[in-house]
């Protein structure tokens, strides 16, 4: 299923968001487009023909096992770029975790710009691989820790970072979600939440998905592995 821009699209146009400029140029064709929640943005295997960068809402990367599992590769939050490969294809599908807004533009050639040389658009793409790289470091370092509650704990700091530290992390994935990027079952994780609030280390909203982190110091501490838990 191919993205056609110009559906659920506004008609007058502001200048190419940030972030897309840099790597498609202030005068590129781009749209927003509205997803509601679970609905698909492209699949695994189709052309990589746009790049695209959450507005407003979130959005999920994923891989179907051959087994049947689910993979989430990453989360998107506003300001997000994703979509970019350096091969034809997509890697893996993307979908909307709840109603959202993506801004998407055609793709370049990542290291041909607008002015087939321009050095601050190289710069740019260079940038934005070595931040996919770095969250691929970070999501194998994460899969590798020896516990489950370091893995939870690892995650709501990452949220807590992104969102650059808010006083209630309002979650827009589910626990389903978090299980299938952490490589736990939703028990675990719903186990793991339950110890860090026990301990008087996060306060927790299930219904609204709300987190509050009452101690930053010692979750830090559980993902360096040096709490006691």
């Amino acid at each position: 299923m191919l993205v056609r821009i110009n559906a659920n699209s506004t008609s007058a146009k502001p200048p190419v968001p940030r972030g897309l400029s840099a790597l498609t140029g202030e005068a590129a064709l781009w749209n927003d487009h509205k997803y509601s929640r679970g609905a698909q943005i492209f699949w695994e295997g189709e052309p990589a023909e746009y790049i695209y960068q959450i507005g407003d809402g979130a959005a999920r990367t994923y891989k179907l096992l051959s087994d049947g599992r689910r993979q989430i590769a990453a989360f998107y939050l506003p300001g997000d770029i994703f979509g970019v490969e350096t091969e034809e294809l997509h890697r893996f599908s993307a979908e909307a975790i709840i109603d959202t807004t993506v801004w998407i533009a055609e793709r370049h050639s990542m290291f041909e710009g607008p002015d087939n040389g321009d050095l601050a658009y190289t710069k740019s793409a260079l940038e934005l691989l070595q931040q996919t790289l770095q969250h691929v470091q970070n999501q194998l370092l994460l899969l590798g820790r020896q516990t489950a509650l370091e893995r939870v704990a690892y995650f709501l700091l990452e949220m807590d970072r992104r969102l650059k530290k808010p006083a209630v992390i309002i979650l827009p994935m589910r626990r389903r979600d978090i299980a299938d990027y952490l490589g736990l079952s939703l028990e675990t994780v719903s186990r793991g939440l339950s110890a860090l609030r026990d301990n008087g280390i996060i306060s927790v909203e299930s219904q609204r998905r709300e987190v509050i982190l009452t101690d930053r110091t010692k979750l830090a501490q559980i993902v360096c592995g040096n709490a006691n838990h």
